[in-house]
């Protein structure tokens, strides 16, 4: 390899290990925005709850309840709740696996099985952070080795190209 390809090369890692650096830092402000929206759905299943109570429902026979009715609105709203307190459910099983994976593992269970939403809503106000982290440096490393190895892997194909080309004009 060269030395304009060595630079392409340690300039490609040097940006896949910028990138990938990030994935803690997205993680970890994914974890922060699905806590905001568990705290705001908890607002709302806890007040189902407490409505059904008081009339002597639990949940489940509330939404029947609502299944039941002979209004649409009312069948709707009960459909409606019911996705609610499922994303609520939802939400709680990722924060717990996201709370309990090690640093390093966070943006695949991430990954695994994000909410589309708040995953949306992250990206578009992502900060990016300084990969001062052990998981952030591993990450870092992770990409630097996947760029570099896209970089070279990119100049040995414009190498043997190149050298095909050679060899045609020489043989004509």
């Amino acid at each position: 390899m060269g030395p304009i390809g060595r630079i392409i090369t340690v300039v490609a890692g040097l940006a896949g290990g910028t990138v990938f650096s990030q994935a803690p830092e997205f993680a970890q402000q994914y974890r922060q925005r699905i806590g905001g929206a568990i705290d705001e759905l908890r607002v709302i299943v806890e007040d189902f709850n407490t409505q059904a109570a008081e009339h002597h429902l639990d949940r489940q026979q509330a939404l029947s309840a609502y299944a039941q009715s002979s209004d649409d609105f009312l069948r709707d709203r009960g459909v409606s709740m019911q996705s609610t307190i499922t994303r609520y459910e939802t939400l709680l099983s990722q924060q717990l696996h996201l709370g309990t994976a090690a640093p390093v593992a966070k943006p695949l269970v991430l990954l695994r099985d994000a909410d589309d939403v708040v995953f949306a809503n992250t990206w578009r106000d992502f900060v990016p952070g300084v990969p001062v982290s052990f998981a952030g440096l591993v990450w870092g490393a992770i990409g630097y080795v996947g760029g570099w190895a896209v970089a070279a892997l990119l100049g040995l194909g414009a190498r043997r190209a190149s050298r095909r080309r050679k060899g045609v004009r020489q043989a004509s």
